[in-house]
C-alpha cells in the first residue's frame, strides 16, 4: 500500500504563524506536524509512506496520483484546506481517510471523506486498518476511549525535512486536570493526564538526535505539569541523557500558572534547558476567571507568579481572551496593565471563540445564542484574533471589539513591546543555561542576527528601539541576550500582524455601528 499523509495549510493570518521570523534562520514554518508523524508510526511497516506538509511545500498531482490511500489530519485553522484536499484527492479517484481534532469535534463537515477515523489514533486507527485489510472498512470509526500513552509509538520523524522548521515537537502527556469552560482539550483528551514513560521520551529524543537534529524541541502538551509527579520522574532522567550528549536540545512547553508554586519543579525544568513557557492567563479579573471555571488562576498573584518563573530562567508567553459574559464594562485597561506589569512581550490576546464540543458551546446552544455555522472557518485570513465572538454576547459587540482594539494597539506599539522585552531580559536568571549551540548553529544564528538587524534598521519605527534594547540588554544581563534577540525577532511578525488585526477590527466596529447586533438578554 502506498500511503500519502497530508498536513493541510494553516491559511489564517495567525498570531502563531511567524513565518518572517522563521525565515531569518532559513526555516519555512514554526512547527513540524507531529500528529501525522505519529499516525505514520501506527501504519503497517510494509507500507510505503510519503508525508507532505502544505505549509512548507507544494502538493502536485503526480504525488497524489502515486498514492493508493490519502490520510489527512486537521485542526480547526486547517479546516478550509483540508476540505479542499479531500475534493482534490477524490477527483483523482483516491480513497481518503480523515482524522484529527477538528473532524473529531465536527465530523458532519467532513462527510466527503471515504473514512473518518476519529478520536485518538492509537485507539481507532488499528480498527480501521484491520477492516481495510479485510476489505470491510466502514465510513466512521469513533471511540471515546483514551489511549494508553505508554504504548504510543515513536513518531516517524524521518519523513520530515527537519531543516524546514523552526522547532520540532514531541508529546509527553495528554489531558489536563482543570475544567475551563471554553477549552476543548478536556473534551478531546480528558481531565486525567496520561503520560509516556521516561524511556519513551528519551527514545524519541534519541531518534531526533540520530537524524542529526539539534536545537529547539517543543513539548506540545496542553499542560506539561498536569501531573507533576510524572514530570518529576521524567526530568532527572532527561538531564542525565542530555549531559551524556553534551546538551543537544533546549525546550519550550505550555503549563498552568501553578508552576510558580513549585520552586523545585521550576529548578528541574530550568536545569534541563526549558527557556520559555506559554501560560493561559485569560483575564486578570477574578470574577471572570471564576465564571470561566479557571479558578486555578485566582489562587495566586499573577504578576508575582510570572516573576517567579522568570527568576528560574524561563520566559513567559501568555494568552488573554476578551468577550466573556462576566465582563463588566471595559476590560482593556486591566489586561494592558497585567501585560505591562508582568513584562510579557509575546501576549496572545484573542476574542472568545466558542469551539465545537465544549461546555461553553453547549451552554450557548441551550441559551439560543450560538451563531449558525459557528464551527465553519470563515474564508480569508483570520483566527480567533479577528473571527471570534461566534455567538451573541452579553455586552454590545462593538464595545468588546473596542476593548480588543485598544489592547492590541497598545501592547504591540513598538515602544511598549521593546520595553517589555528589555525588562523581561533583566528579570531572567540566565546563570544556569547549559544548552550550547553547535558551531554550525552559531553561524546560522549569526547570519540570522545580521538579517534581523538589517530589517529592524530599515524600519523607522524599530531602528532606534532595536539597537537601544540590544545595548541595554548586553549591559544589564548579557547571559539573556540570545533570548532577548529572539523576542525582538518575533516583532517582525507581531508588528505587522497587530496592524492587520487592527485594520480588521476597525472594519468590524464600523460594520457593527452601522448594523448593531442584537444583544442577548441578561436572562
Amino acid at each position: 500500500m502506498r500511503a500519502l499523509l497530508l498536513h493541510p495549510e494553516f491559511r489564517s493570518a495567525s498570531f502563531w504563524n511567524y513565518r518572517e521570523t522563521c525565515g531569518l534562520l532559513d526555516a519555512r514554518y514554526p512547527a513540524a506536524p507531529l500528529g501525522l508523524c505519529t499516525v505514520a508510526a501506527l501504519l503497517p511497516r510494509d507500507w510505503e509512506l510519503r508525508l507532505v506538509d502544505r505549509n512548507v511545500e507544494p502538493l502536485d498531482d503526480a504525488t497524489l496520483a502515486w498514492a493508493d490511500l490519502v490520510l489527512i489530519g486537521a485542526m480547526l485553522p486547517q479546516q478550509r484546506d483540508c476540505l479542499d484536499l479531500i475534493q482534490r484527492a477524490r477527483a483523482l479517484g483516491k480513497r481518503v481517510v480523515v482524522g484529527g481534532p477538528d473532524p473529531t469535534s465536527s465530523p458532519h463537515l467532513y462527510g466527503e471523506a471515504h473514512h473518518l477515523v476519529l478520536g485518538e489514533g492509537e485507539v481507532t486507527l488499528p480498527a480501521f486498518l484491520a477492516d481495510l485489510a479485510r476489505g470491510e472498512a466502514k465510513q466512521v470509526y469513533q471511540d471515546g476511549a483514551k489511549a494508553d500513552m505508554s504504548r504510543s509509538p515513536v513518531p516517524r520523524f524521518d519523513l520530515l525535512r527537519l531543516d524546514l522548521y523552526n522547532h520540532v515537537g514531541i508529546q509527553f502527556c495528554r489531558g489536563c486536570p482543570f475544567n475551563c469552560e471554553f477549552c476543548d482539550i478536556i473534551e478531546l483528551y480528558g481531565r486525567r493526564p496520561r503520560a509516556k514513560t521516561p524511556e519513551q521520551m528519551l527514545q524519541e529524543l534519541q531518534t531526533l538526535h540520530d537524524l542529526g537534529y539539534r536545537g529547539h524541541v517543543d513539548l506540545v502538551d496542553d499542560n506539561f505539569i498536569g501531573n507533576k509527579k510524572l514530570v518529576k520522574e521524567l526530568l532527572p532522567k532527561l538531564k542525565t541523557w542530555l549531559e551524556e550528549r553534551s546538551w543537544p536540545f533546549e525546550f519550550t512547553t505550555e503549563a498552568s500558572i501553578n508552576l510558580a508554586d513549585d520552586p523545585v519543579l521550576m529548578e528541574m525544568m530550568r536545569d534541563v534547558g526549558f527557556f520559555a513557557i506559554f501560560v493561559g492567563i485569560e483575564s486578570p479579573d477574578e470574577k471572570t476567571l471564576t465564571a470561566m471555571q479557571k479558578r486555578q488562576n485566582t489562587r495566586r498573584p499573577i504578576i508575582e507568579s510570572i516573576q517567579k518563573i522568570y527568576a528560574h530562567g524561563m520566559f513567559v508567553n501568555a494568552g488573554f481572551i476578551i468577550g466573556f459574559d462576566s465582563e463588566q464594562g471595559s476590560v482593556s485597561r486591566g489586561i494592558i496593565d497585567c501585560i505591562e506589569d508582568a513584562a510579557i512581550p509575546a501576549s496572545m490576546v484573542g476574542l472568545l471563540y466558542a469551539l465545537p464540543n465544549t461546555q461553553l458551546t453547549r451552554r450557548l446552544t441551550a441559551e439560543g445564542r450560538l451563531h449558525e455555522n459557528h464551527d465553519i472557518q470563515p474564508d480569508g485570513e483570520s483566527d480567533q484574533c479577528t473571527a471570534g465572538i461566534n455567538f451573541v454576547p452579553r455586552r454590545p459587540r462593538a464595545n468588546i471589539l473596542g476593548d480588543y482594539l485598544k489592547v492590541v494597539e497598545t501592547v504591540y506599539a513598538p515602544d511598549k513591546y521593546f520595553a517589555r522585552v528589555l525588562r523581561a531580559g533583566k528579570w531572567l536568571d540566565s546563570r544556569h543555561r547549559r544548552y550550547k549551540p553547535s558551531l554550525a548553529r552559531q553561524l546560522k544564528e549569526l547570519r540570522g542576527f545580521a538579517r534581523l538587524a538589517g530589517k529592524m534598521s530599515a524600519r523607522k519605527a524599530t531602528r532606534w528601539l532595536f539597537w537601544k534594547t540590544l545595548l541595554q540588554a548586553l549591559v544589564s544581563n548579557p547571559g539573556s541576550i540570545r533570548y532577548t534577540v529572539s523576542l525582538m525577532a518575533l516583532y517582525l511578525h507581531f508588528g505587522s500582524f497587530s496592524q492587520f488585526v487592527s485594520t480588521k477590527i476597525r472594519q468590524a466596529i464600523d460594520s457593527e455601528q452601522r448594523s448593531p447586533s442584537r444583544v442577548a438578554s441578561a436572562a
